[in-house]
């Protein structure tokens, strides 16, 4: 094996160094929590409500609503958001919901639309929040159109239109207040530094975020503590560690691979950052399409697209290719798809991912036109 020629060794670094920073940044505090949160969905959320609101057959205004914001709230990267899909789906949401959720979840960041307004320009902004809350609710009615007959054999074969008796005494309001405290530790342990540290809401959170955190951990333990048995705590246990080890290993796998073509952020893979910059030049159907390839194929970590964006644009990128990359990049990833097919089976996985880059290209060639 060639290791002393610098175009091999380097990648092979690059990828064993991307797993190591994926690793320590966001598996303590984003995949465990996400973890913990779809084990309780599995666990403590009834079947029948998941159906209810989120089912083939549900409201579509209410259902596409609830998952098209969801991002807003949780604020996640596109591998923290696979096992909250992985929860509600597998507990009986339609497809159409679930996958308006799992784009949404880390499309629609308020910090990173806000940074992309400040760094990159009032029109990106603008557009990626526009576009990401479109895109999520139209991906999500196209895949529920498509696989409409799946969802309706899906909901036959595991009886879910049957009210499951309650095991538990726990009102609604003890509930929410379980899983609001679960989310709550989600978004404070892993909420970003702002662009400017200046006396703003986003400054007095970041600088409160262990605190908050702290507190949302230590409310679910005390609410575990009085509400719980113990034959329901290790239910959700084995629920979390279900989850974790299906999950993982792809995850892992895909960050190396990933790691070994791309590189890390300012770093070269065996793909040159070169033929990326010179390829997403301009406003042509070619230089969309690559960069929401690119996009969809290389893993970003919330808020790393708009410091790596900024580069690209600096270095000659059009603007139309910046949106594309800015809607596909953000919810797709190589680890992301390896999850998503052992979620929802090597078709429906090649559809999700075909509507995000094709209408992120489609929105790019707009926006570039639109622009110059």
């Amino acid at each position: 094996m060639p290791v002393e020629m610098l175009p091999f060794r380097n990648p092979v670094f690059e990828a064993i160094a991307l797993v190591r920073w994926y690793a320590r940044e966001h598996v303590a505090l984003c995949l465990v929590p996400a973890f913990f949160i779809a084990g309780a969905v599995s666990v403590f959320v009834s079947k029948a409500s998941v159906v209810k609101y989120f089912g083939a057959k549900a409201n579509k205004v209410l259902a596409y609503s609830v998952a098209s914001v969801s991002g807003t709230i949780l604020a996640v990267c596109s591998c923290t958001v696979l096992p909250l899909f992985s929860g509600i789906y597998k507990r009986g949401a339609g497809i159409g919901p679930a996958t308006a959720f799992l784009y949404s979840g880390p499309a629609i960041n308020v910090l990173a639309i806000i940074m992309t307004a400040r760094i990159l320009g009032w029109e990106l902004g603008i557009a990626r929040a526009l576009g990401a809350i479109v895109f999520s609710i139209v991906i999500g009615l196209l895949m529920h159109i498509i696989f409409i007959k799946d969802d309706r054999v899906k909901e036959e074969e595991i009886g879910l239109f049957e009210e499951e008796k309650s095991t538990h005494t726990r009102s609604l309001k003890h509930e929410i207040l379980y899983f609001a405290s679960m989310v709550a530790f989600l978004v404070f342990a892993n909420f970003s530094a702002p662009e400017n540290s200046g006396n703003g809401v986003w400054t007095v959170v970041y600088k409160l975020k262990w605190y908050l955190a702290g507190g949302s951990l230590l409310a679910t333990l005390l609410m575990v503590w009085k509400w719980f048995n113990r034959e329901e705590v290790s239910d959700w246990g084995k629920a979390t560690w279900s989850f974790a080890k299906h999950i993982m290993p792809l995850l892992l796998a895909g960050v190396l691979f990933a790691g070994l073509l791309l590189g890390r952020p300012g770093q070269e893979g065996i793909i040159p950052t070169s033929i990326i910059s010179n390829a997403v030049g301009g406003n042509s159907i070619s230089a969309n399409f690559f960069a929401s390839i690119v996009g969809a194929f290389m893993y970003f970590a919330t808020l790393t697209e708009i410091p790596i964006l900024q580069g690209l644009l600096g270095a000659g990128m059009g603007k139309g290719p910046a949106l594309a990359l800015l809607l596909a990049g953000p919810v797709l990833s190589l680890p992301n798809m390896l999850v998503i097919r052992g979620v929802l089976g090597t078709r429906k996985t090649v559809v999700y991912v075909s509507l995000v880059v094709v209408m992120a290209t489609i929105t790019g060639i707009f926006f570039g036109s639109m622009i110059s």
